[in-house]
Formats: structure tokens, C-alpha cells, sequence
């Protein structure tokens, strides 16, 4: 029988970060982005921060090394922070199902960034040709044409610099080699995220003032705060623990998957054919990379969700 913990976990952290790209796109009508930002961590850093006080015995929660402190701050600066920033500003120029098709690319980009700053992972051939067809699955998506640059496209190179951000930021936490656990250390990222958007959105010339607060704004902010902020993180971690890296981010098949059929249903949005074809690619890609531990869950369900993945069924030798 399938583990109904760990199911549990890979539909909810599923759902509700595909859900993020819709409540991004909605909530952006009333919100400037990098304020918008700044506001969901604010919310998602006092939730979680009750919760690792609750469920974390207070020693495990202080940093105790150099490692902790860089792997706090890899995970503050690049892995939530930087990252959403760019996902946000990018947002306001592509559509939920764009959104979630270029940010999900960070899977495919952590080995790039791995052979450069981990001396003991390389790419295998297997994990370079996922790599190559999750590149031009992108290049399908963003459509790198000079008009189309002029009509959203520099919105979506945005989104995948925010991909980039985000996997420099997981390859870095790596090199840190911290000891402290996943969700004690962004309960510690989330507000240096929080502070860091805030400098960038008064940088930029945000307003509080221009937010318009209405009953849709509350609801968008609410649901990217505590939902796919504080409530995904904690599903994600803890299917992290229970099943490992490689299984746990199998919900990025699915993430896509749900903000393209959220943003239709909800935002009445439209998917072009050759965003159909880059998604296609992208997760052919994708399928390359893990082709291994795919094919074991396909083959043995009742394992999916049983014990972390072995570094040799990766495509890169220290994927966990």
C-alpha cells in the first residue's frame, strides 16, 4: 500500500504550489510585485516560525556552524528570496501556466550549477541531455522573438532568472553543508527573504499606499502567505524527509499541470500550441534526468513514497 502520509503530502504541496502561479497572476491587479512578495514572506515566516517552535526542540533550531549561517542565507537571498522577487515581477507578463513551465525549469538547472560549485557531482549523459531538452523546452516557452520580447517576453526571461536564482540558491545550501533540518533553516531564511524583498521593493519605488485592499487582494495574499507559503513549505519538507529529493520533486510533473488549469478555470486565461510543445519538452526533460527513479515508481508504486532515492538512480551523482 502507498504510504497515505507521504500521498497526502505530494497532492498538497502539488496543489498548492501550482495554485501559487494563479494567486500571483490574480493578486498582482492589486499589489505591486516585489511588495507583494515581501508580504507573503512576512505572513509565511510568522507561521512557520510558530510551527518549528512547536515541533522543533529549541536546541535543533539555533544555527550551530558557519555552514548553518551560509545555508541560511542561500536559502533567504537566492532559494526564496531572489527567486520569488523575479517570479513576481516576471508574473505580471505571462500567464500561470508560462509561469509555472519556465520556474519549474530549476530541477534541470541544480546540476549545471552542481558541476560548477560541487566537485563531487557531475552531470551524467543522461542528466546533460534532460538538461539540453529542458533548455529548449525554455527557448520554446519564451519564444525569443523581438516582438514577442516587447509583448511579455522580458517578463518571462524573468521568471527563469528567477529559476536560476533558485537553483544556484538549492546547490549553494548544499555546498554549506549545514546540519540544521530543512524547515528550521527557512524558518530562519524566510524573514532575511522577507527583510530582502522589502529593501528591493522601497528600492524600486513601491508604495504601501498603492495597494488597493480589496476582498480579491486579501484572498490572493492570504492564499500565497499561509497556503502555498508556510502550509506548502512544511508539506514539501516533510515530504522531503519522508521519501527524499528525488521523490519529492516529482511534484514538479504535476505544478504546471495545475496552474495551467487553475489559470484557465479561474483567470480565464489561454495556452498557446507552442507553450503546449515547450511544456512537452521541457518535461521530457525532466523524465531524462530522473528516467531511473521515474520508471521505479511507475514500475513499483507501493515504493513511491518508501525510502529516499540512491545518488545512482539520479542523473547526477549527489542529487539528494
Amino acid at each position: 500500500m502507498i504510504d497515505r502520509t507521504s500521498a497526502a503530502l505530494f497532492a498538497l504541496a502539488s496543489l498548492l504550489f501550482g495554485g501559487t502561479f494563479v494567486a500571483a497572476k490574480a493578486g498582482l491587479a492589486y499589489f505591486p510585485p516585489v511588495l507583494f512578495v515581501a508580504l507573503r514572506f512576512d505572513i509565511a515566516a510568522v507561521a512557520i516560525a510558530i510551527f518549528a517552535l512547536v515541533t522543533i526542540p529549541r536546541a535543533d533550531l539555533v544555527p550551530q556552524t558557519r555552514g548553518d549561517l551560509l545555508g541560511i542565507v542561500a536559502t533567504g537571498v537566492f532559494a526564496i528570496g531572489l527567486a520569488n522577487a523575479l517570479l513576481f515581477v516576471g508574473q505580471q507578463d505571462a500567464t500561470s501556466a508560462v509561469g509555472a513551465i519556465v520556474f519549474g525549469l530549476n530541477p534541470i538547472l541544480t546540476p549545471v550549477f552542481a558541476a560548477v560549485l560541487l566537485a563531487d557531482e557531475q552531470l551524467s549523459r543522461r542528466g546533460a541531455l534532460g538538461m539540453i531538452l529542458g533548455l529548449l523546452g525554455v527557448a520554446l516557452v519564451v519564444d525569443p522573438d523581438p516582438a514577442t520580447l516587447l509583448a511579455g517576453g522580458v517578463g518571462k526571461l524573468l521568471i527563469f532568472a528567477g529559476a536560476v536564482s533558485g537553483a544556484l540558491g538549492t546547490v549553494l545550501i548544499r555546498r554549506a553543508d549545514t546540519t540544521l533540518s530543512s524547515t528550521a533553516r527557512t524558518a530562519w531564511g524566510l524573514p532575511l527573504a522577507a527583510a530582502l524583498t522589502h529593501v528591493l521593493s522601497l528600492a524600486t519605488g513601491e508604495s504601501a499606499g498603492s495597494i488597493a485592499w480589496t476582498p480579491e487582494a486579501v484572498l490572493a495574499l492570504a492564499y500565497v502567505g499561509l497556503f502555498a507559503g508556510a502550509v506548502a513549505y512544511i508539506a514539501y519538507f516533510g515530504l522531503i524527509d519522508a521519501t527524499g529529493a528525488i521523490r519529492a520533486n516529482l511534484i514538479f510533473y504535476v505544478v504546471p499541470a495545475v496552474a495551467t488549469l487553475g489559470g484557465w478555470v479561474l483567470l480565464g486565461e489561454t495556452v498557446s500550441a507552442i507553450t503546449v510543445v515547450g511544456f512537452v519538452v521541457i518535461v521530457a526533460g525532466f523524465a531524462v534526468i530522473g528516467s531511473r527513479s521515474l520508471l521505479d515508481a511507475v514500475g513499483r508504486p507501493s515504493e513511491w513514497f518508501s525510502t529516499p532515492e540512491s545518488p545512482e538512480k539520479t542523473g547526477y551523482s549527489r542529487s539528494d
